[in-house]
């Protein structure tokens, strides 16, 4: 009886690492189809469940202000920073409330001239209140004109991401 369960014990171990390896091959197959497929700032993530922008539109639409979500979503780049490439601002479908995006820990950036492209983003999206200062700031930092940043008066109920990580299409 004893043996038979030695037995039963061993043969079970080695399917185990047997899954646990083809598992292993599988994430290693993946990444380096993202690495293929795309340049990666931040954290690494596949993106394969990444929402679309108009999927994504939706899930801010029912955020209030303060709350979060954890999630990844794909759509264009419509400005960045022109700086240091600290911050873009992505495109929705059908809204003026294009999320800023901004980076965890400012521990990294994207280059300066991704505007148009496609990105692939990872981490927190919420719902907040932009202050004029800072709608100001980041107009200078976008490179608009004394006029338009003049023209900036009142506070904004906006959309927010901070991403860990982030995908730009090769």
């Amino acid at each position: 009886m004893r043996i038979t369960l030695v037995i039963a014990a061993i043969a079970l171990s080695l399917v185990s690492c047997k899954e646990a390896e083809k598992s292993t091959n599988n994430d290693l197959a993946e990444v380096q189809e993202v690495q293929e497929t795309y340049e990666s700032f931040g954290k690494k993530f596949s993106g394969d469940a990444a929402l679309n922008a108009s999927e994504m539109l939706e899930k801010y639409k029912a955020l209030e202000t303060g709350d979060t979500l954890n999630v990844s979503f794909s759509t264009r780049v419509m400005s960045v920073c022109k700086e240091k490439g600290c911050w873009m601002v992505l495109d929705l479908p059908e809204t003026d409330k294009d999320p800023m995006v901004k980076f965890k820990d400012y521990a990294f950036f994207v280059p300066k001239d991704i505007e148009g492209k496609e990105v692939v983003v990872n981490g927190k999206a919420f719902a907040e209140v932009t202050s004029v200062e800072d709608q100001k700031h980041y107009a200078k930092d976008a490179g608009k004109s004394e006029v338009e940043i003049a023209a900036i008066t009142e506070r904004e109920q906006s959309f927010g991401f901070l991403a860990d990580g982030v995908l730009l299409k090769k």
